[in-house]
């Protein structure tokens, strides 16, 4: 992996990965030269017992720029400018220019309840240079350098003193608030432990104490013995519609045996992902014969300098799907009790994607065969 840092005239980073040397003088563009105005705060939820994040700067960020906006073009339009350079690089990851965690956030407003500067990091992770592409057309060594990348901005940002988690995602999909045409994620870096990672680890933590084994790593092989939700499986990575599915067609992909976090990923584990990232992406465009939407978040240990076997990295995908002729939003019982209350049954949604033929092959651009 090759990797090139530079600093954009508003003050922000600009971190270039590429598979190849990437090109010797490239320059940082950025929207504007004045830095970024931004102070996000949290604010504590008695209730819940949870952080909430304000940062009210966020209501001036471009939202979907118009579909002829190219954004490797140089524009004068001020409200769909530029963010990437030109050049040879295969990933751009960037300061987001309208962050709701801020590492220098400071001097938080006093409220009747518990407050602190939000002193944490949003990134925006470019996967490819392309605007017409998205992660299901990339090659197979391309998935894999983006998981290097992953682990990287995961080390990079660990450094942070206040940083306790980082978590990359992913919001396909005009359906799921995509603001950006051309294929991208994001990656967030918490203060703390947020409420989700946080009841995953506790109850990992648990099971460990008591069985000196990793929850997922024993759900996965009896998943692989059941063989009835398996959508790809290798001798490194495994992917499957899970027994608990909350979404129909929701999906887990994680290495067969456990690590912490990306940056405990050995080679052959990013081989084995990449595949099955590949394979449950065309699977998806395959179903409905389209690009479409899911939401994808990568879970891993916390950031606190201690081991973690308790903790088994892996990505879940929640995809918005259709139920007679509209689409399935959370109701009242997933929102307001936390419960989730699933139509339809997991194997039923195993069956439809196992059903859908993908092609891995390296000259297969990924698209041809879902559309």
């Amino acid at each position: 992996m090759y990797s090139q840092t530079l600093l954009k005239p508003d003050g922000r980073r600009l971190t270039l990965y590429s598979r190849h040397p990437i090109t010797v003088g490239i320059t940082a563009p950025s929207p504007s030269d004045a830095p970024v105005q931004a102070n996000p705060h949290l604010r504590w939820h008695p209730l819940r017992g949870e952080w909430v994040a304000y940062a009210s700067h966020r209501q001036r960020r471009t939202f979907m720029p118009p579909l002829e906006y190219n954004p490797l073009a140089p524009t004068k339009d001020p409200q769909f400018p530029t963010e990437l350079p030109q050049g040879d690089y295969d990933v751009a990851v960037f300061d987001n220019r309208f962050p709701s965690l801020l590492p220098a956030a400071t001097n938080p407003p006093q409220e009747i309840v518990d407050t602190l500067p939000a002193n944490g990091a949003c990134e925006v992770v470019v996967f490819t240079q392309d605007p017409q592409s998205c992660l299901s057309a990339l090659p197979l060594d391309h998935l894999e350098l983006l998981m290097q990348v992953w682990g990287d901005r995961t080390r990079a940002l660990s450094e942070l003193p206040q940083i306790q988690y980082v978590l990359p995602f992913e919001n396909k999909g005009v359906e799921v608030g995509v603001t950006l045409h051309h294929p991208h994620g994001q990656i967030y870096a918490y203060p703390f432990i947020p409420p989700v990672p946080a009841r995953m680890g506790e109850c990992q933590l648990a099971y460990y104490q008591q069985h000196q084994r990793g929850l997922l790593q024993d759900l996965m092989q009896k998943e692989i013995a059941a063989n009835q939700r398996i959508l790809y499986q290798d001798e490194w990575a495994i992917a499957f519609v899970p027994v608990c599915a909350r979404y129909p067609y929701e999906v887990w992909l994680a290495p067969i045996q456990p690590v912490a976090s990306f940056l405990d990923l050995t080679a052959e584990q990013r081989v084995g992902l990449a595949r099955a990232l590949k394979t449950v992406m065309l699977k998806y465009d395959g179903l409905w014969q389209r690009s479409f939407p899911y939401l994808m978040a990568w879970f891993q240990a916390p950031i606190d300098g201690q081991p973690h076997p308790e903790w088994h990295l892996h990505a879940e995908f929640y995809p918005p799907y259709r139920t007679s002729d509209k689409l399935k939003y959370l109701a009242g019982t997933e929102l307001g009790a936390g419960m989730f209350a699933n139509d339809t049954l997991p194997e039923v949604k195993a069956q439809e994607l196992q059903a859908v033929s993908v092609n891995l092959d390296p000259t297969y651009d990924g698209l041809s065969a879902a559309f």
